[in-house]
């Protein structure tokens, strides 16, 4: 018996997981409007702190590389407590390993997260940010991989992939066919500072989860 083949979720393609795993991309705007409407306002505060973030971000892109625990440290810890995700009810896990395989041909995807956001409704994929051409399309497979990996049929998840300077959110609904829309790509050095938008998108998530627990 031919062993099932296994793939790990970093080399995962967005082909493999419509053609294998039946994932859909929905482009209708109504689907994810979560990352759009009922924003909380960012604090002076808050904006202040996220600031500061830029600047250390664009001061660090001139030593590269700048590798994924970098960025981690250096951007997504402050977002992550700004957001209060790392207070009850949620909690952090990092590197957390996750499995999902094909029911038709027995492909199995492995992986592990870079940092995982419980309730188990939350993922985040950092990826390195080693040069500029390494974009978030890079994690975008990736990190559906692990949202198909931990969604259930009964509640939608929600996922973000960075490379520190740009930021992708992603809505994942498995009913049935496992369905998947896209908000727009956020960047640090657009006009004014994409963070404050980044957070505020992180706390609405943060209060939706809160209220589906």
């Amino acid at each position: 018996m031919t062993q099932a083949p296994t793939v790990q979720a970093k080399d995962i393609t967005m082909l493999t997981l419509e053609t294998n795993f039946g994932l859909q991309w929905v482009e209708d705007e109504q689907f994810f409007r979560e990352w759009q409407d009922n924003l909380p306002e960012i604090t002076g505060a808050e904006k202040q702190r996220l600031d500061r973030v830029k600047a250390s971000y664009s001061n660090l892109l001139r030593y590269p590389p700048l590798l994924e625990n970098t960025v981690k440290m250096v951007v997504i810890s402050h977002l992550l407590d700004l957001a209060d995700f790392y207070l009850s009810p949620f909690h952090i896990k990092s590197e957390k390993s996750v499995q999902i395989s094909a029911d038709d041909d027995g492909v199995t995807v492995k992986g592990n997260i870079d940092v995982l956001v419980l309730s188990e409704q939350l993922t985040v994929v950092v990826i390195e940010s080693k040069q500029a051409a390494f974009s978030v399309e890079v994690g975008k497979p990736q990190l559906l991989s692990y949202m198909l990996a931990l969604s259930d049929s009964e509640k939608p998840i929600y996922g973000l992939v960075t490379n520190g300077g740009s930021f992708l959110f992603v809505k994942l609904v498995k009913q049935g066919t496992a369905k998947y829309a896209l908000s727009r790509l956020f960047y640090i050095f657009n006009p004014g500072n994409d963070l404050y938008i980044v957070l505020s998108i992180f706390k609405r998530l943060g209060q939706l989860i809160s209220v589906t627990k």
